[in-house]
């Protein structure tokens, strides 16, 4: 399994359009950035590679990175940066499988599923395969299971992907509070290498609307507002699923410049070979 993260950054990436804060500076002098959320999982074995999320950089993702194009994708909710670059689909695929939640969302009263169906209606390039969550099915050789976590208003979910021939596992926690569900974090368990959403160290809490929530024992917020873990979540959730190896993704350009780059705080174009 060969994973590469395309896009670790959260919906205006880093550097950030227009920006000229400290990170986003520091971004552009080391030539890094963290595009909209993304990632390629290949499968050596059956010469098969799987998408997670169609970032609305996908163009220019798998120009920069060189990977091959998918054969199948999912889609784990319906936000754009998670979502938008499926247009991309247009003219550079001739069929592509799109697996996505089946479960009715109560704020939109559809599921992924039929969400990405109904926006995506005029492309007749794609299938989109609605999917039963904590149900596992087999796309490009491995073993992938959709698990609800907390992102609201809307349904999200994170998955974890192992190849059956190896037990190579990859978990992402999707976009999510640090209130992911026990039964969820049950699939998620024992992962090789963890992808977990870590938007912002806990100290920025003060300066959201509604502050942090989640509290540790020592009164850290493990998530930021209500829609994403901070830093210090992401690191305390992957100690929870015994994780190999951790990863942190979509992360915002409002951490300090100090802090951005630091372990471990991804950036886009890492590989991994699990």
């Amino acid at each position: 399994m060969r994973v590469t993260l395309l896009g670790t950054g959260d919906t205006t990436g880093t550097p950030t359009v227009g920006c000229d804060c400290d990170t986003c500076e520091t971004a552009r002098e080391r030539d890094v950035e963290r595009t909209r959320f993304s990632v390629h999982v290949e499968n050596e074995r059956t010469d098969e590679s799987l998408l997670i999320d169609f970032s609305p950089d996908f163009r220019y993702q798998f120009l920069r990175d060189g990977v091959s194009l998918p054969d199948a994708a999912v889609i784990t909710h319906i936000h754009f940066d998670h979502l938008d670059g499926l247009g991309n689909v247009f003219r550079v695929f001739d069929s592509l499988d799109i697996y996505a939640a089946n479960e009715t969302d109560p704020k939109t009263g559809k599921s992924v599923a039929e969400t990405v169906s109904d926006d995506y209606h005029y492309l007749d390039q794609i299938d989109v395969r609605p999917t039963t969550p904590h149900e596992s099915v087999r796309i490009c050789g491995f073993d992938v299971t959709l698990v609800p976590v907390e992102h609201p208003p809307l349904v999200c979910y994170g998955l974890a992907i192992e190849d059956p021939e190896t037990g190579a596992k990859l978990s992402l926690s999707g976009d999510t509070s640090y209130n992911v569900p026990a039964a969820s974090r049950e699939v998620l368990a024992d992962p090789d290498l963890l992808l977990a959403d870590g938007i912002v160290p806990a100290h920025l809490c003060e300066y959201h609307p509604i502050g942090g929530r989640h509290e540790n024992e020592d009164g850290v917020p493990r998530t930021f507002g209500t829609k994403h873990m901070t830093r210090e979540g992401a690191l305390e959730l992957a100690d929870d699923l015994n994780a190999d190896r951790t990863r942190l993704v979509h992360l915002a350009h409002y951490y300090p410049a100090t802090e951005a780059f630091e372990e471990p705080l991804a950036i886009d174009g890492e590989t991994y070979v699990l």
